[in-house]
């Protein structure tokens, strides 16, 4: 039953060994439970985080037995037996089971707590009422005593095997022996909170204090870098750090949490990017108040001269769009030597991170992959620890989305399905764009974000005249017209310049591409399929001569445009984190997605 429950939430079965831990963990946490006089707490299991695809394993919901108020457990099970301290970091441990250190349990129900405080309205006035602990309850306490070097506090304390009669005191001490229904229903329908989109928080982050809260490998990865750092000022050591994961995975949020911590702390850290927009973006948000924050964010070509180390760290964010070499037609003679790029960021620094996603490529001759990392390491004889990420935290942390666009597009799976709502994130269809305009408008005037996008199948008048008096409609469908976004870095007739399309106010009613709206995220996501990607009969097919994007050539092959395109369009699908909205220009291509997605109303 909590399979068949679990595929109708989630939109995917349960890996096997969820089911075996189910298996031999809850029931050991209800006997606990009943034997304590608490058997009507409710249990909400497998307690889906909002905004994010992390899932705390059991919420136990009461009332508080002092005040009479709504009281919060937030439990973790092991069911370790025994666990091995990393490399004197007791934030991160390893278990016989896992190849790579995991996250202190502490640590990892304290990041769940302070989550859900900062997300779901009915604990955001109440911190107090939540709590969290891990229970170990295959372990004994002499297994796992060095976990506690961990501080404890209310949001992170452990109990093991042999603690169980204090468990259960500290049970008695939160939960009175009534009925925690109410409890339970106040917190699955309390509002969500808005989530903190990255770049409204940017600046605080880099320059003040962390305003994120990371999750299990997220934290991992972070305290993975944060110890290398310290290993290279203790002794001459040099790590590479690969940190990967789709669309809104959190990427960007462990490179900041990581500038903003490495900055604080004077070390010497860069951030780097392939993105001019992202890059801009970083620059003016970040940087709004003091001019050397700015600094920290550069590109991934600036390292060509940069000497051996001269780092300590270098965060290569958005690595998948790391290129062949740094070299471009204004390079200086001297420095066309061929060498790689992958190298340079290498180099630079004593810890290199690079955070990529493969299946972002969308440019020919973006090349940023983990085999391509790891053999470049590998060249100079250094090692090199891959994290991935798991979670995602766009889209409304709506795993079953993340699927279902991949299938769409053919990138995995076996195909298009029918999307089957959740209560995470929106999916709709239109049949005009100005339809798809109108319903981001009234979302809009409902105080939401919203941008709208296309894949590049219309000319762009890059060329803007000092006789013009405003944007040229470029993106004509029908009676339809609209203008692309501002095509340099500065603004023009108002309207902001496009590295800024996706963050200021008026980026609104111009339509961008994949590479203004790559990196960035909003509430509302308008999409129009061009074209270039078009569905006949029972499969996608890739018109390469509808595409405009110049930077295809005639050497680009079919094969690379087909992945290209279909990775063109999961990027602009994956920009939401409300909903998105979609528009093909093509009729048959329409009726397959109105036989997939529930129509919009405005």
């Amino acid at each position: 039953m909590l399979a068949e429950n679990f595929l109708h939430a989630r939109g995917h079965r349960p890996h096997p060994s969820e089911v075996q831990s189910w298996e031999r963990s809850l029931p050991v946490l209800a006997n606990t439970l009943v034997e304590a006089g608490l058997g009507d707490v409710e249990m909400m299991i497998e307690y889906a985080l909002p905004l994010t695809s992390k899932r705390a394993d059991v919420v136990l919901a009461g009332v508080h037995p002092a005040t009479g108020e709504p009281s919060y457990v937030v439990v973790e099970l092991k069911q370790w037996s025994k666990a091995y301290q990393e490399e004197n970091d007791p934030r991160l441990c390893r278990i016989e089971a896992y190849a790579d250190p995991v996250l202190n349990p502490i640590e990892q129900v304290r990041a769940y707590c302070d989550y859900l405080v900062s997300f779901n309205g009915a604990v955001a006035q109440a911190p107090d009422s939540v709590t969290g602990v891990a229970y170990l309850h295959n372990a004994k306490d002499s297994a796992v005593r060095w976990l506690r070097e961990v501080p404890e506090d209310v949001h992170g304390r452990l109990f093991t095997q042999d603690q169980r009669s204090s468990f259960q005191d500290y049970l008695r001490s939160r939960l009175a022996p009534k009925s925690g229904a109410e409890a339970a229903e106040i917190l699955l329908n309390a509002k969500v909170r808005p989530s903190k989109q990255l770049m409204k928080v940017a600046a605080e982050e880099v320059r003040n204090r962390e305003q994120f809260v990371l999750l299990d490998e997220q934290k991992v990865a972070y305290e993975l870098v944060m110890s290398a750092v310290r290993k290279a000022k203790q002794a001459n050591h040099k790590q590479v750090i690969v940190v990967t994961g789709g669309p809104g995975s959190g990427k960007s949020v462990i490179a900041l949490s990581l500038l903003g911590e490495l900055y604080r702390h004077g070390v010497a850290a860069l951030h780097a990017t392939g993105s001019s927009s992202f890059t801009q973006t970083m620059r003016k948000i970040a940087g709004a108040r003091k001019t050397e924050v700015k600094k920290l964010f550069m590109y991934f070509n600036s390292f060509m001269e940069a000497e051996p180390n001269d780092l300590d760290v270098l965060i290569c964010d958005e690595a998948h769009r790391i290129r062949l070499t740094s070299a471009n037609r204004y390079t200086k003679a001297a420095l066309r030597t061929g060498r790689p790029q992958v190298a340079e960021l290498i180099d630079a620094a004593r810890v290199p991170v690079f955070l990529l996603d493969q299946h972002q490529v969308v440019r020919p001759g973006e090349m940023g992959t983990v085999e391509q990392i790891r053999q470049a390491a590998a060249a100079q004889g250094l090692d090199c620890t891959v994290v991935p990420l798991d979670s995602q935290f766009r889209c409304g942390g709506s795993d079953a989305y993340l699927h279902w666009v991949t299938s769409l597009l053919g990138l995995a799976g076996d195909g298009p399905v029918v999307w089957e709502p959740d209560d995470k994130v929106q999916l709709l269809t239109v049949d005009s764009p100005q339809e798809l305009e109108d319903f981001l408008t009234a979302r809009k005037a409902e105080g939401y974000g919203a941008r709208m996008a296309a894949g590049y199948c219309w000319k762009w008048t890059t060329n803007i005249t000092s006789e013009m008096t405003e944007l040229p409609a470029d993106v004509v469908i029908g009676d339809w017209a609209r203008p692309w976004n501002v095509p340099g870095d500065r603004s023009l007739f108002g309207l902001p310049p496009r590295a800024l399309w996706a963050t200021e106010e008026a980026g609104f009613g111009q339509v961008g591409c994949v590479y203004t709206a790559q990196g960035f995220e909003y509430d509302w996501s308008g999409v129009i399929i061009g074209p270039d990607l078009v569905w006949r009969t029972d499969r996608w097919v890739v018109d390469r001569a509808a595409s405009k994007d110049p930077i295809f050539t005639k050497a680009t092959t079919d094969e690379d445009i087909d992945r290209l395109i279909r990775n063109t369009y999961k990027v602009l699908l994956t920009r939401g984190m409300i909903g998105t909205v979609v528009h093909s220009t093509d009729p048959e291509t329409r009726e397959k997605l109105r036989e997939l997605i529930p129509p919009a109303r405005v």
